[in-house]
């Protein structure tokens, strides 16, 4: 299977983000507060960059949310999807205890039924059935600078859903589904 990088998905992208990245420039006194949160992403199958504050106490901002939805898309089909705003509470919280700021690669965010179904006939294993990529509660990443088993560890430490680890294909599965590790 070929990743297709529809153009208007992208084109809505950087038009929709671009914005946002405006907004946020003007708001750095918030980034530095306690009770904001703000993550970054950089995809590695589209090439795609954001840094975003999404939630501020316990509200969610829906328009960075919609821009993460985005860049988590399905990379193959470019369906998006609705991310589990506790996935993002998860990687930041997973960069709080690393004492690491830097963007996250992500490998796979959002993966629409067709594709997971293709993925599991052609991968030879790794893919489950009923994966909680496509429910928006998973995503693949790795974190440049950390250790692969260092990031693994500190995910596991956190005891708040899942985590598989990947050493071969570099990279580490978090989920918000139920605490268990492979």
């Amino acid at each position: 299977m070929t990743p297709a990088h529809p153009r208007p998905p992208r084109r809505r992208f950087l038009r929709h983000t671009s914005g946002l990245l405006l907004a946020g420039a003007a708001l750095p006194a918030l980034a530095n507060q306690p009770e904001t949160r703000s993550l970054a992403f950089s995809h590695t199958h589209t090439g795609e960059q954001l840094a975003l504050t999404y939630a501020i106490d316990a509200h969610y901002l829906p328009d960075s949310l919609a821009a993460f939805n985005l860049l988590l898309r399905d990379h193959y089909s470019g369906e998006v999807g609705s991310i589990d705003p506790q996935l993002f509470d998860l990687l930041h919280q997973l960069q709080l205890s690393l004492g690491e700021g830097g963007a996250f690669e992500v490998i796979s965010g959002y993966r629409c039924p067709a594709t997971n179904t293709t993925l599991r006939n052609t991968r030879g294993g790794g893919v489950a059935r009923r994966s909680l990529h496509m429910d928006g509660k998973a995503i693949d990443i790795r974190l440049p600078g950390v250790p692969l088993a260092s990031l693994r560890d500190a995910a596991l430490a956190l005891q708040a859903g899942g985590v598989g680890y990947y050493p071969k294909e570099q990279f580490v599965h978090l989920d918000t589904g139920r605490v268990r590790s492979w």
